[in-house]
């Protein structure tokens, strides 16, 4: 198996593509904000080196890269990495401009930054990027402007990126709702236990890596294994 860098592995979604690649001897690079948080969760992995720090920092970005290029470079980007905003989410007519910026910096600037900078490895290795998307980016939810708006963009500039870079696989995959902190976030007070952990679509996510299928928008429930 190859390199991989995935972003916002200390929990969730990312955590559980990170055990799902590192089961399969995959070496990678992740990262996530909280040293202590990121270390604990990846400590029993093997084949796994943690660069603590934020997506938004592009010092950050360079050495995350650089990792990847110390064991090989990158044949697989998965850009994970994103925050909801406010929560409550709040309407757009008083969304505060300030938390919107930060907002479109992790989920838009951090991710595209970070492609950037891994792409002359990727387009070596004929390798594949995975943006991580929402349904909110195509769906016009109450209270989800920020958020909705900021994945909307990635998914636009994924759409570009597949059309400039036609010797690259560029993914943009809607995992569905699932039980996490994020999500919960999003719906402060409810209970979300019906959502299926993130655990549950990593069998889906393999099988996207395996057959490589066009360039396009995925979604995760239409690769799921029927039980």
């Amino acid at each position: 198996m190859g390199v991989a860098i995935i972003t916002g592995a200390s929990r969730g979604l990312g955590l559980a593509l990170t055990r799902g690649l590192a089961e399969l001897n995959w070496r990678l690079v992740v990262d996530g904000r909280d040293e202590a948080a990121l270390a604990a969760a990846t400590a029993d992995l093997d084949g796994v080196t943690a660069v603590a720090g934020d997506i938004a920092d592009p010092a950050h970005r360079a050495a995350l890269v650089r990792t990847a290029n110390a064991l090989g470079g990158a044949s697989l980007l998965v850009n994970n990495a994103g925050i909801l905003g406010p929560s409550p989410q709040p309407r757009l007519a008083d969304y505060p401009l300030d938390v919107l910026r930060e907002v479109y910096e992790v989920n838009v600037i951090g991710p595209i930054g970070l492609i950037q900078w891994a792409v002359p490895v990727l387009r070596e290795r004929g390798g594949a990027i995975v943006n991580i998307t929402s349904d909110a980016a195509v769906e016009a939810y109450p209270g989800w402007g920020g958020y909705g708006s900021a994945k909307a963009a990635i998914e636009q500039a994924s759409r570009v990126l597949a059309a400039e870079e036609p010797d690259l696989r560029v993914w943009w995959v809607d995992p569905g709702d699932l039980r996490t902190r994020m999500h919960q976030e999003a719906f402060p007070g409810e209970d979300i236990s019906d959502r299926p952990e993130p655990h549950t679509v990593v069998p889906a996510f393999l099988r996207l890596i395996r057959s490589r299928p066009e360039s396009g928008r995925i979604r995760l429930a239409d690769l799921a294994v029927p039980a």
